[in-house]
């Protein structure tokens, strides 16, 4: 097993390579600089499954290595010229295999890099054999490390050269990353980004002074998805975008009497605009990330014939992505969003005017959503077999804002209740959004399909994209069957209970 230590700071490489070499015989193998760049998605999603991803360079070799977080463990390596961008694109299976399923489809990014000094030595034993192989590396910034590699078959050898190594020179094993340290240095830390909310409000808080707390979280998502939306660096830029546009809006809509109706007027209208033209590329991404499970809705000797459809979505995608980053780079955008910000940093109105604007946080959160619990009940009620689609579709919109309302306020309640009846909604909506996705989804094939009619498609292309069609429809009928018993497990007494006793105490 490799042993990883930090030499104290004091402790220079050359000291090491001395204190060693008094004790075993010391061959240099190599010394040599060394770029070492650390890996992650955006979101963090190695980190979070305790894989650490470092990419080393040199004249000798560039090595893509995953290693355990925690133990530090080699997990994978592969030789590369340079780190591909996603890792459907890793042609080594088993660095794939690790990836793909914890990726996704976001992208590596380069999250820092530091510089060092590598040296690598063997001790040989008085046979010329090697028994034991050390790898030092020097830095500027931070501690030397010393990594120990045994040779298979002289682990006891191994061992006590490492005990010896150790006692003299005060050493104590480590599995802490280098990684932390290089975060340290520039003021960050892992996970410092999740498209989850997490905002600190106290039950006591005036109610205009929180609901500016929770805009300010969510334009602070908004802002750090900005970028990686224009450059289209991969999908959950703008998926989290539009996440916290779609957030606002429900804000907006359900905490209105805390803030100046201009303000409410003004900005519930930018906000829909961003809806609106973040809309067809975030749906054009959806039918490219699912385009595999499409193919293999139809029978295998069509599947080939669904390239042109892809080479439709891919060229519409990219104009829509164009359209958007055009958008986003406008002044209209920059101006009213750097108008947002401006208002929400301003000084709380000591006498606010606003009907709801004095209330306690905990009062409005109670009031809002048991409010909209009700409604959701009230529209899942009035559904069955022959209720149009638009219903499910209000219905889902209801449970939406239901759903970030909860998350918004949920600081304020006991973390084991609330967030069990979120997942339980969570179950809810996902029905719901099962549903409006596959009506969608149809609709859409329908409308490509028949512009690919026009432009002379050939009848294989045509005839898969009905099957899919097909497939869409049996979907959605099937997932509204299921609607039923989502929506009874939702509304059963036990979950209505708790409901009633988190957000009706003064009101039912």
């Amino acid at each position: 097993m490799v042993t990883h230590f930090e030499l104290p700071a004091h402790v220079t490489a050359e000291q090491l390579i001395a204190s060693v070499s008094e004790q075993s015989s010391l061959h240099l193998v190599s010394k040599h600089p060394v770029l070492k760049t650390y890996y992650d998605s955006f979101d963090w999603r190695l980190y979070r499954h305790d894989i650490i991803c470092e990419f080393s360079q040199s004249t000798q070799a560039s090595i893509l290595q995953l290693s355990h977080r925690k133990t530090s463990e080699l997990i994978a390596s592969t030789t590369l010229i340079e780190v591909p961008s996603f890792s459907t694109q890793f042609s080594a299976d088993k660095m794939r295999q690790i990836l793909e399923p914890v990726l996704e489809m976001r992208a590596l990014r380069a999250i820092c890099h530091v510089e060092c000094l590598v040296y690598q030595f063997d001790i040989v034993n008085n046979d010329e054999k090697t028994v034991l192989r050390i790898q030092i590396e020097e830095f500027e910034r931070f501690n030397h490390r010393l990594s120990l590699f045994p040779i298979k078959g002289y682990d006891k050898v191994a061992g006590r050269i490492v005990e010896v190594i150790a006692e003299q020179l005060k050493l104590c094993a480590i599995d802490r990353p280098l990684l932390l340290d290089i975060l340290k240095s520039q003021s960050r830390h892992p996970k410092d980004y999740s498209s989850k909310l997490d905002i600190p409000l106290s039950p006591d808080m005036r109610a205009d002074i929180a609901s500016k707390l929770i805009f300010s979280n969510l334009l602070h998502m908004l802002k750090v998805n900005e970028s990686g939306t224009i450059a289209n660096i991969d999908t959950e830029f703008l998926h989290d975008f539009r996440v916290a546009v779609r957030r606002t809006r429900v804000g907006l809509s359900q905490v209105k009497n805390t803030l100046p109706d201009d303000i409410v007027v003004r900005f519930k209208e930018f906000f829909s605009w961003l809806g609106q033209i973040t809309s067809e590329t975030r749906d054009l991404d959806v039918y490219l990330l699912n385009f595999e499970y499409y193919k293999k809705q139809v029978p295998v000797d069509l599947r080939a014939s669904l390239d042109l459809l892809h080479e439709l979505l891919a060229a519409k995608q990219r104009q829509a992505q164009k359209q958007l980053a055009k958008h986003l780079r406008s002044a209209r955008y920059s101006t009213l969003l750097a108008a947002w910000e401006a208002y929400l940093g301003s000084t709380p109105n000591n006498k606010p005017t606003q009907v709801d604007a004095k209330l306690t946080i905990k009062a409005l959160a109670d009031l809002r959503i048991w409010k909209v619990y009700k409604r959701v009940i009230k529209e899942g009620e009035a559904i069955d077999q022959h209720t149009p689609p638009e219903a499910l579709h209000r219905l889902r919109k209801t449970c939406k804002k239901l759903r970030y309302l909860m998350e918004f306020f949920q600081h304020l309640y006991a973390e084991r209740r609330i967030t069990s009846l979120i997942k339980q909604l969570k179950r809810l909506q996902d029905v719901l959004g099962d549903y409006q996705d596959y009506a969608t989804q149809q609709q859409k094939l329908m409308h490509f399909s028949q512009e690919m009619q026009v432009s002379n498609a050939p009848d294989k292309t045509i005839m898969a994209m009905a099957l899919l069609i097909e497939d869409f429809d049996k979907r959605k009928n099937k997932i509204r069957d299921h609607f039923t018993w989502q929506f009874s497990a939702f509304k059963k007494p036990e979950n209505h209970t708790v409901f009633h006793a988190l957000f009706a105490t003064h009101h039912s």
